[in-house]
C-alpha cells in the first residue's frame, strides 16, 4: 500500500455513436468514434479512515460511476479530481473520473488489477450509472480511437484513425447525458451505424468530421447557437461538429477562431490514461 497514487485521464469529445444495452453492462456500450484530448482529469487517490470522500476541483461532489468502481475493488478512498475542462457537456469528466479512480486505488490499495481489468471497472459503473457507454475505453486507448464493437476490453475491437490533429471547443451549456440515453435512442443509433460505415470505409479525419456533423443532424440533437457555430466555421473554411453529448462545439486547427470565437484550444492526447 502507498500514500496516495496520480493518474492523467485525456478528455474524451464523442463524434458520432449508436447505443448497444446487454445484460451484462460488461458487454453493453456504444460503437462509434471520437477525439481524445490532451485536456484532461488528473485524478488523486489515497486512503481514507472515512467513507469515500470525493472532490471535484476543490468543492465535494456525488459520482455514481466513482462510487461503483471502488465498491467493486473493495476499497475507501478519498479521491481528489482537477480538470479544466466544462462538465456536463460532452468532454467524458465522468468517465475520465472513474478511470483514473481504478487506475489510482488499483495501486494505493494493491489491489493486483491489470489494466484492462481496470478499464471494464469503470467502464461498468458508466453503464450502470447511466453516464457514459464508450468514453472509458476511448480513454484508455488515447488519440482518435473508432469503437468497432460494445463492451469493455475483450469484448469490443478498438481501431482509430492515424492523425494528431490540434482541436478547439467552445461550450453553450450542458445536455444531461442520463437525459438522452434513458430515452428512446433507436433514431439515433441508426445515425450512429451509418456515420460508423462510412468512417470504416474512410478512416480520415475529414470523413470523421463529415460523419459527426452528418450524424449530430439526423439524430436531432442539434442547438441553434451549436448550428451557428458549425456553420460558422464551415464558411471560415474549417471542419467542425458537435460533441455528444453536450452543447459543445468542436473543431479541428483554429477553425472556431477563425469562426470569431473565443474558443479553448489543445491538441489529440497520443496516448491514453496513465499513472503519474
Amino acid at each position: 500500500m502507498t500514500d496516495e497514487a496520480t493518474a492523467f485521464v485525456p478528455g474524451h469529445v464523442t463524434g458520432f455513436f449508436s447505443a448497444h444495452p446487454a445484460d451484462e453492462p460488461v458487454k453493453a456500450g456504444s460503437r462509434g468514434a471520437g477525439v481524445t484530448l490532451s485536456h484532461g482529469v488528473e485524478v488523486t487517490a489515497r486512503p481514507s479512515d472515512e467513507s469515500t470522500v470525493l472532490e471535484l476541483d476543490g468543492d465535494a461532489v456525488s459520482m455514481p460511476p466513482v462510487e461503483r468502481v471502488l465498491d467493486a475493488l473493495g476499497v475507501d478512498a478519498a479521491v481528489r479530481a482537477e480538470t479544466s475542462l466544462p462538465i456536463g457537456a460532452g468532454f467524458g469528466v465522468s468517465g475520465a473520473m472513474a478511470l483514473g479512480t481504478a487506475l489510482t486505488a488499483n495501486v494505493v490499495f494493491d489491489c493486483g488489477r491489470s489494466e484492462n481489468e481496470l478499464v471494464a471497472l469503470a467502464h461498468v459503473a458508466e453503464v450502470q450509472s447511466g453516464t457514459g457507454l464508450g468514453d472509458v475505453v476511448a480513454q484508455a486507448r488515447g488519440g482518435v480511437p473508432i469503437r468497432l464493437d460494445p463492451g469493455a476490453p475483450g469484448y469490443g475491437r478498438l481501431d482509430g484513425v492515424p492523425a494528431r490533429p490540434d482541436v478547439e471547443y467552445v461550450t453553450f451549456g450542458e445536455l444531461p447525458t442520463e437525459a438522452v440515453l434513458s430515452g428512446d435512442t433507436d433514431r439515433l443509433s441508426a445515425a450512429g451505424e451509418d456515420a460508423l460505415a462510412r468512417l470504416v470505409r474512410e478512416p480520415t479525419l475529414a470523413q470523421f468530421m463529415y460523419a459527426s456533423r452528418r450524424f449530430a443532424r439526423e439524430a436531432g440533437l442539434l442547438t441553434d447557437e451549436v448550428t451557428e457555430a458549425i456553420r460558422a466555421v464551415s464558411d471560415a473554411g474549417g471542419e467542425a461538429s458537435m460533441a455528444m453529448l453536450g452543447r459543445t462545439v468542436f473543431a479541428l486547427g483554429s477553425g472556431l477562431t477563425d469562426a470569431g470565437y473565443d474558443a479553448v484550444s489543445c491538441r489529440t492526447h497520443p496516448a491514453g490514461a496513465t499513472l503519474q
